[in-house]
């Protein structure tokens, strides 16, 4: 359950308990732990409800003045069913920025999340594509994702779908604007690339023709 940027410091400080979003079906469950990229909230109710049946005391708990305000801000097919979703701030850590900020990798972590890439890569219709878009954001920090989705001509909805898959894996952090790679994330692309460079070295020295030579490095 994400969050525009001017409401998360009243998800911070608890001000804000409410949300009310537009969908076909409800996708946050009463109980369930949820990220807004403001930290750690839990779901403590669902409902459907109508414009109408919205209350100031309401919108004011959903970071709006009023309820005009609020109706003017939902996004989405005003066909779409309404829900609120009553939720409350948990002193607790997003494990994905912990994971985000480790700075150091095994060779078995490394080769852990090497091959999740591959399985990744694996199961796109798009291809092979972790790699590129890491890429893209180790050379271009901080840069929106109109502009990155663009350049290698992907809509941005989906191209924010799959950087968000990265984050899951810890080596991606969204920005305001843009993203830049995770400590985690710069850990692993150091250690493929050295892992790359080692299978390159180890393969102009193999005599031609010899097992060794043939023999593919690890994923770089």
């Amino acid at each position: 359950m994400l969050f525009e940027q001017r409401l998360r410091d009243g998800l911070r400080d608890g001000t804000i308990t409410v949300a009310f979003r537009r969908w076909r079906r409800p996708q946050v469950v009463a109980g369930h732990r949820y990220r807004t990229g403001a930290g750690m909230v839990c779901a403590e109710s669902i409902d459907e409800v109508t414009t109408a049946e919205i209350t100031p005391g309401q919108a004011k708990a959903a970071g709006y003045p009023d309820t005009s305000a609020l109706l003017a801000d939902l996004r989405g097919d005003p066909a779409l069913p309404l829900y609120m979703i009553r939720f409350r701030p948990l002193d607790q850590p997003d494990p994905r920025d912990e994971l985000a900020a480790t700075t150091t990798l095994t060779d078995q972590q490394s080769d852990a999340i090497a091959a999740r890439l591959a399985r990744m890569d694996a199961a796109s219709k798009r291809g092979p594509w972790t790699t590129t878009i890491l890429a893209q954001i180790a050379e271009k920090p901080a840069v929106s994702s109109v502009f990155l989705a663009e350049a290698i001509g992907w809509e941005r909805p989906d191209f924010k779908l799959h950087v968000r898959r990265l984050k899951e894996l810890g080596l991606t952090i969204s920005l305001d604007v843009g993203y830049r790679i995770s400590p985690r994330g710069r850990a692993y692309l150091a250690s493929a690339a050295a892992a790359h460079a080692a299978s390159a070295s180890s393969a102009r020295a193999a005599p031609p023709g010899s097992a060794r030579a043939g023999r593919p490095g690890r994923r770089g």
